[in-house]
């Protein structure tokens, strides 16, 4: 399957999201064009700062699989990664990284830093990036503007 399939699945798993005010983000994990493990954002409803889509999904392909490692897995998230998620990507030896949209902010699969590639690790990750980037982009974008507005600019 191609990887914008796999993308709106994540997209549609970030969707879920909204209904507990998290930031959307969702994550599938797919090994041999199938889908092991699909997770969103649970940090508001869990109030656990480490309840992000990807370590859910990863969490969940690796119960599945009963294996520390997911070496012939790809990873499709909808926003590049932030360092904490990067960094359970190279511990589970996830084989790609596929993400829709850059984080200028946080993201560490190029943005602001680079810890999927990164030569000092002991594992390097393949990223393909800007998969349905607009629809996910668009995304994020509309929760945070929603969320500026009801806290009249103030943020969260």
């Amino acid at each position: 399957m191609e990887h914008r399939v796999f993308m709106e699945l994540a997209l549609a798993e970030a969707k879920k999201s909204l209904k507990t005010a998290d930031v959307p983000i969702g994550a599938v994990i797919v090994e041999d064009n199938k889908v092991i493990a699909k997770a969103h954002n649970e940090v508001e409803k869990r109030k656990d700062a480490t309840a992000h889509a990807e370590l859910l999904a990863i969490k969940k392909a690796i119960r599945k699989k009963a294996s520390k490692f997911l070496d012939k897995c790809v990873l499709y998230t909808t926003i590049e990664p932030c360092s904490m998620c990067a960094g359970a990507m190279v511990l589970a030896r996830v084989r790609t990284v596929v993400f829709g949209a850059r984080d200028l902010k946080a993201g560490a699969g190029g943005s602001v830093l680079n810890i999927l590639c990164n030569p000092a690790l002991n594992h390097r990750i393949e990223i393909i990036q800007g998969i349905l980037e607009e629809e996910c982009s668009h995304l994020v974008k509309e929760f945070f503007k929603q969320l500026r507005k009801e806290s009249g600019g103030k943020g969260k």
